[in-house]
């Protein structure tokens, strides 16, 4: 694989910085990227059938929302190649496909490598496969069309290769979570106080409904209008719960007697980075049905008709929206057999697929009980009433982290599944992700700052 790790060093990267940034550099970097991922948003692709994307945003609004992506313009693969790319080597790694210790300088550097070579290959192929499905309008017979369209789309997708290596050596966590969290805060947004209808013009000159909740709930009064707000505010509010939960491993200074420490492990152990490769793979499944539907909008995967899946595969991976639509406004009446295990096959894709991935990331990203006991045990604690020895550390973290693991992908799968189901504002998924990535970003700034108040605390964290 040396052969890999040599073709990446002739790929465009970011250079690590010379010294450790402080704060307020680290901001500023964030706030330059995420400036220049809004501009991208707004630059549309030159010579694209407007009609076609249109049309194409129907079938992709998922894809578009969680990937932060915005389709016609430059970013229209969003993270996506950079997230497939993770999913594909994740899974070859944690199925030792590929024999690479992670924990290693050496197996770190191959996987790293590998998976950037991997997302600016996808940039290509994923674009090329945008345009020949006719994404963007009709291209057959013209191959500068092809061409134009394609180098285009690539080209947006290894910016924003780019600017998450940006993002994870200069600025806070990693583009891959800062462009959800912009995208989804932004259909937010829309979605609460946008007075605009979905042709683009004011509701109170055109006649037509807005598309904003409040605006929505103003001129018909119908209280349903308020459940995608009403559905964002319970995920927010339970997600922020559910992160305060942790649990606590005493443990004490091996070298000085009488003080102590806890460990702390959240209940939520892996985060929001198992739903990504999950809802990255599903939005995958659903494109590659959109690319092999023939004229009548029907593939191997499922039939489309009018933007929309109407069976197969990519209708049973949508959420079921319509049957809690019916289950508040009808009552069980209105729900039958066929929708009932629709909605149990989606809470068991993402409950089964949030533990497959939580268990995958867990294990090739450092936080195994192996990882963690050295950790621990390079601060100089240990368990009290035992000698200092990891291995000590790591059966006794055994009892805990595998169940976490496991634990914290069921439940961000069901409360994802959940909230989608829920039709949230900006996506109950979409809340879920911004929610957990945006608290995670508030830990890591309030590291920072505590690390730059007392700078004896930086080993601890380390």
């Amino acid at each position: 694989m040396s052969y890999i790790v040599k073709a990446a060093g002739y790929l465009p990267s970011v250079k690590e910085p010379e010294k450790e940034q402080s704060l307020k550099q680290m901001l500023t970097w964030t706030g330059i990227v995420l400036l220049l991922y809004f501009t991208l948003a707004e630059i549309s692709i030159y010579g694209a059938d407007h009609a076609a994307v249109e049309q194409a945003l129907q079938q992709l609004e998922t894809f578009q929302t969680l990937l932060g992506a915005e389709i016609g313009s430059i970013v229209t693969l969003g993270i996506g190649p950079i997230v497939t790319a993770s999913i594909v080597l994740q899974m070859m790694v944690g199925s030792d496909l590929l024999p690479w210790d992670t924990n290693t300088d050496e197996g770190r550097a191959k996987f790293q490598s590998t998976q950037k070579v991997l997302a600016y290959s996808l940039c290509v192929v994923n674009a090329l496969g945008f345009v020949l499905t006719g994404t963007f309008g009709n291209v057959m017979g013209s191959p500068f069309l092809i061409a134009l369209l394609t180098g285009q789309i690539a080209l947006g997708g290894m910016i924003i290769v780019i600017l998450d290596d940006l993002i994870q050596k200069w600025g806070f966590g990693s583009g891959v979570g800062l462009f959800i969290a912009a995208g989804v805060s932004k259909a937010v947004f829309v979605s609460a106080f946008s007075p605009l209808t979905t042709t683009g013009e004011l509701y109170w000159t055109s006649g037509g409904n807005p598309v904003g909740a409040l605006f929505l709930f103003a001129n018909t009064l119908d209280l349903t209008a308020l459940m995608p707000i009403i559905s964002a505010a319970a995920v927010f509010a339970v997600v922020v719960y559910m992160q305060s939960m942790r649990v606590e491993i005493p443990l004490t200074f091996g070298n000085v007697r009488g003080f102590g420490q806890k460990w702390p492990l959240k209940f939520l152990y892996t985060s929001v980075m198992p739903v990504i490769l999950l809802v990255a793979l599903i939005a995958n499944i659903q494109i590659a049905g959109t690319a092999l539907a023939g004229q009548d909008g029907c593939s191997v995967l499922g039939c489309f008709s009018g933007g929309q899946a109407t069976s197969g595969l990519v209708l049973w991976l949508n959420a079921p929206t319509e049957v809690f639509e019916n289950l508040i406004s009808t009552g069980f009446a209105a729900v039958g057999a066929i929708d009932m295990i629709r909605v149990l096959f989606y809470l068991s894709i993402y409950s089964i697929g949030g533990i497959v991935f939580s268990v995958f990331w867990a294990k090739t990203t450092g936080q195994g009980s192996g990882d963690v006991a050295e950790q621990i045990s390079r601060t100089g604690m240990k368990v009290p009433g035992f000698r200092k020895d990891t291995r000590i550390i790591k059966k006794v973290l055994d009892r805990y982290i595998p169940g976490l693991a496991v634990l914290s992908g069921l439940v961000v799968g069901l409360l994802a599944a959940l909230a989608d189901m829920t039709r949230a504002a900006g996506g109950g998924i979409g809340v879920l992700l911004t929610v957990m990535i945006l608290y995670r970003m508030y830990e890591q700034l309030a590291q920072k700052h505590m690390e730059e108040l007392h700078p004896a605390m930086r080993e601890f964290f380390e």
